[in-house]
């Protein structure tokens, strides 16, 4: 009897072990089910660039920036929401995870993470899951404002899609591993909102968001190049505004070879800073 006991449990199929991406797709969901549990966040990543984009796409609504009588005319409005979608997309990647990351490693969360037989490639894979989901849905939601309000047309040709879908994952991933690399500037969860913040605003402001891009001054014009948001508002202006419009741009033109070698150029950095810059725990706890 004990023998064939022994052969029964012997011939027993070993336990499955959850693969790669099951494993990711896992802890995806359970990011997203957290963010959208966080009413905070909810509000400011998703619908805070939403109520700006209202607010003052209400106040540009009339204010004509391209010459007197071209056809078809541009307002301050339309220019202003192709900035608000690349912010957008900003804040999912960038502000998000660089405000949400010290705040988990503040509490142990990614000290207990790093001790459990999980990869560590899965945390960040979930992370990246949940930006792009987030990232999405700001999207669907700024688009459907500045069609509905704005008199923004959706791409006419798959060309404009094609550049559409391009640099959205290109800043996407540029902001996602820079907002994951300067987690590790914030010396407690607490500090997080205090650093980033600012730095959004300082870039929104140099970047062409709230303002003409070629009427800002020439040193501003020089420091936002150096960073992807003014290349992501560059990029998708070409999709969203008149093609002469790029006769408004600093050089003449929309530049999308630079755009795409800039933001990939960042898409590089980011991930070695990740790799450099990246802590598990704080400090304090070495």
């Amino acid at each position: 009897m004990s023998a064939q006991t022994t052969e029964r449990e012997t011939a027993q199929p070993p336990v499955r072990q959850a693969s790669g991406l099951s494993l990711a797709l896992a802890q995806g969901g359970i990011e997203f089910k957290q963010f959208v549990r966080t009413r905070e966040s909810l509000v400011f990543t998703l619908l805070f660039p939403v109520m700006l984009m209202l607010i003052f796409g209400s106040i540009f609504a009339n204010v004509v920036i391209t010459p007197p009588g071209e056809i078809p005319a541009v307002t301050l409005s339309q220019y202003f929401v192709t900035g608000m979608i690349a912010s957008g997309i900003m804040a999912t990647g960038f502000q998000n995870l660089a405000i949400t990351i010290p705040i988990e490693r503040d509490r142990g969360v990614l000290k207990r993470y790093r001790g459990t037989p999980m990869p560590k490639w899965v945390y960040f894979a979930g992370k990246i899951l949940c930006v792009a989901a987030l990232a999405f849905i700001a999207v669907v939601l700024l688009l459907g404002v500045a069609v509905a309000f704005y008199d923004i047309n959706l791409p006419d040709t798959g060309q404009k899609w094609f550049t559409f879908g391009w640099v959205s994952v290109l800043g996407l991933v540029a902001c996602t591993l820079c907002g994951i690399a300067f987690s590790g500037v914030a010396k407690s969860g607490r500090a997080g909102p205090a650093v980033v913040t600012p730095i959004a605003l300082i870039l929104q402001f140099t970047s062409g968001v709230f303002f003409q891009y070629n009427a800002l001054p020439h040193w501003m014009q020089q420091f936002a190049a150096l960073f992807p948001l003014k290349w992501m508002c560059q990029g998708l202006r070409s999709v969203f505004l008149p093609e002469s419009f790029a006769a408004q741009e600093v050089t003449g033109s929309y530049e999308l070879g630079r755009v795409a070698l800039v933001l990939a150029a960042w898409c590089v950095g980011g991930l070695i800073l990740c790799l450099v810059g990246f802590r598990w725990t704080t400090k304090r706890e070495g």
